[in-house]
């Protein structure tokens, strides 16, 4: 996913602290977890004025907010701010968050991490202690390595489903959400030698909650820049095209940029035209929800104009 800021800078005892792991049985707590169509809004870029978080009324609609970027190396920008904060500031906000129906998840690597070449098990496990020791309601990952799926068959599909695996050994589904965000033809059959996330989706699509689909930085072809490759024509990559290669229709959430400076290839659909490719889908029988990097320049106005009235109240 691209990132509006490379900073890897945090304070080294927060993240060892974070990233330390005891792995005993795994957390009694329970996260919140929504249900029906999850609106999910990144925040990479950070806010200012000692804020972490995306202020409330400037993201109402949306109910994951989802922190970039958690490395295997610690913490980074908005994900390292959130761990800087002391334990019992995180605790109050993420209570007043649930409690406005906002759960909040930490993503992990994003395009300038390649973890492959380490252990995927022992990944899992340093992630998920992050989650448990900071307060978080769950993992997203982002996992972008475009030459490896293509030049290793099977490699990043066998080490993300062990990662999966592991994550949910020590974040329970139903307890904590997992989602992971493919980029668009890694639904593509055919696409990678190896089957990318239609394998991944038949080894653990049960373990994932949903798929936080980049739906941009693809062109020129498919492009994803207007309703019909989104949804039913980009070579086996649209919304349906992959429900017809057996994924859960309703676990695919469409994610677009909020602007064209959230992208570097393409894909920007705008708000209001979005909205009528949105009700296109529902009326198809989609249900999934949207997802938008990143705020600010996604916001309540933004997420606003892409549901209109396609969702129940």
């Amino acid at each position: 996913m691209f990132s509006t800021s490379f900073s890897r800078l945090f304070t080294l005892c927060s993240a060892l602290a974070s990233l330390s792991v005891g792995f005993a049985a795994p957390h009694a707590r329970r996260a919140q977890v929504p249900t029906g169509p999850k609106f999910v809004i990144y925040t990479d870029s950070a806010i200012g004025d000692g804020t972490v978080l995306p202020p409330l009324e400037q993201i109402q609609g949306f109910n994951v907010v989802n922190l970039a970027f958690l490395l295997t190396t610690g913490p980074a920008d908005q994900a390292a701010n959130w761990a800087a904060l002391p334990a019992a500031q995180r605790q109050q906000l993420k209570q007043q968050y649930n409690s406005a129906g906002v759960s909040l998840v930490v993503s992990a690597f994003g395009e300038t991490e390649h973890p492959t070449s380490q252990d995927p098990a022992t990944v899992a496990n340093n992630l998920a202690q992050f989650v448990l020791n900071t307060d978080l309601d769950g993992i997203d990952i982002d996992y972008e390595e475009f030459e490896l799926v293509v030049q290793q068959p099977g490699v990043g599909e066998a080490w993300l489903t062990t990662l999966t695996q592991t994550l949910r050994q020590q974040l329970p589904q139903g307890q904590f959400i997992l989602s992971h965000a493919p980029v668009g033809p890694w639904f593509q059959p055919s696409f990678c030698p190896g089957g990318c996330y239609l394998t991944v989706d038949k080894n653990v699509g049960a373990l994932i909650d949903w798929y936080n689909i980049q739906f941009y930085n693809q062109s020129p072809s498919p492009g994803y820049e207007d309703c019909n490759t989104l949804l039913n024509s980009a070579g086996g990559s649209s919304i349906f095209e992959i429900q017809k290669s057996g994924v859960d229709v309703n676990k695919l959430v469409i994610g677009k940029p909020g602007t064209t400076a959230d992208i570097t290839n393409g894909g920007f659909i705008d708000p209001a035209t979005l909205g009528t490719c949105v009700q296109q889908a529902v009326a198809g029988g989609w249900n999934a929800g949207v997802m938008a990097f990143q705020f600010p320049h996604a916001d309540v106005n933004w997420i606003s104009a892409v549901k209109g009235s396609s969702f129940a109240a």
